[in-house]
């Protein structure tokens, strides 16, 4: 098949892959953007919130878009699930004139702006869609002009063109991992999705969370054999899990020592996010399967 005649599909995003490129109209200007990726029930959603919340709490005006059917990306952001922007398109037959900011954005602690992006039911429909559509009605009611910080927390590990989307968007992609083969087993397949869209945006990769786990043995051997960075370490604390029980963010909770730590955490990997825009940005060489699997396989 020519893809001469095709409109918006020109050039390859990877090996074999040709995908639909970013139109010109959504590009996210003035903001910093950054993606939040990993195997699915990492902890992005809580890496997401907290981000969003170090990110207020350094005096940036920020705004989490959440990217997953499930939308509860924002919920302890709200305290609440909200309606996906999907759906509220859906009650206006997809006139998407009809709609006010109001009708799909909400304001949660420390003003962080939140929208729950949605996608389609399983087995229909394409998750790039819906990222598109959410950042064209935010740039129509001119909600992004008065944004410094987009953070797009991503479902899963699924790296298809779809949910790849956000990536066309972001400054900088971070990697939720965890100390276990699968986990990094994902993580080496996001960076090589992330190496692939970096040919043709400007995403680049800012590094990894050790997230949920008390040691990152195995995570710093991965990273030193292909040329990455761990960027941050949150052990698994019983603080972290009471907080999305109770509906808040870790900077809502009462003072303990492990809540201290975890906040203080988050606020050092904020400040490492907004400086490394302004940086090269990792470019790590994943590996091949079978090579990844005798690096951290077992016999």
């Amino acid at each position: 098949m020519s893809l001469d005649n095709v409109p918006n599909l020109r050039g390859l995003d990877g090996d074999g892959s040709v995908q639909v490129h970013q139109d010109a109209d959504t590009k996210i200007e003035g903001a910093k953007v950054f993606s939040v990726y990993g195997k699915g029930g990492i902890g992005k959603s809580t890496t997401s919130s907290n981000l969003s919340a170090a990110f207020s709490m350094m005096g940036k005006r920020v705004l989490q878009i959440g990217c997953d059917p499930k939308h509860d990306s924002t919920f302890t952001l709200t305290g609440r699930l909200q309606a996906t922007v999907i759906d509220i398109l859906k009650d206006v037959d997809f006139h998407a004139e009809e709609l006010r900011p109001e009708d799909y954005v909400a304001t949660g602690f420390n003003g962080v702006k939140c929208v729950e992006a949605g996608g389609p039911p399983a087995g229909t429909g394409c998750g790039g869609y819906v990222v598109g559509q959410t950042v064209k009605l935010l740039k129509q009611h001119h909600l992004l002009e008065d944004t410094d910080v987009v953070i797009f927390d991503v479902l899963g590990d699924v790296v298809c063109g779809g949910f790849a989307a956000p990536l066309q968007h972001a400054d900088r992609a971070l990697i939720i991992t965890a100390n276990d083969f699968d986990s990094i087993y994902a993580m080496n397949r996001i960076i090589a999705a992330v190496q692939a869209k970096s040919g043709n945006y400007k995403v680049r990769l800012a590094g990894c969370v050790a997230n949920r786990s008390r040691d990152t043995n195995e995570v710093d051997r991965y990273c030193e054999r292909v040329g990455f960075n761990r960027i941050a370490h949150m052990p698994d604390i019983d603080a972290i899990r009471r907080s999305r029980l109770k509906k808040k963010t870790l900077f809502e909770m009462d003072d303990s020592e492990d809540i201290v730590m975890a906040r203080a955490e988050y606020m050092r990997l904020a400040d490492k996010l907004w400086r490394s825009v302004q940086e090269p940005g990792s470019t790590p060489a994943p590996l091949p399967d079978r090579e990844i699997f005798e690096l951290l396989g077992f016999d």
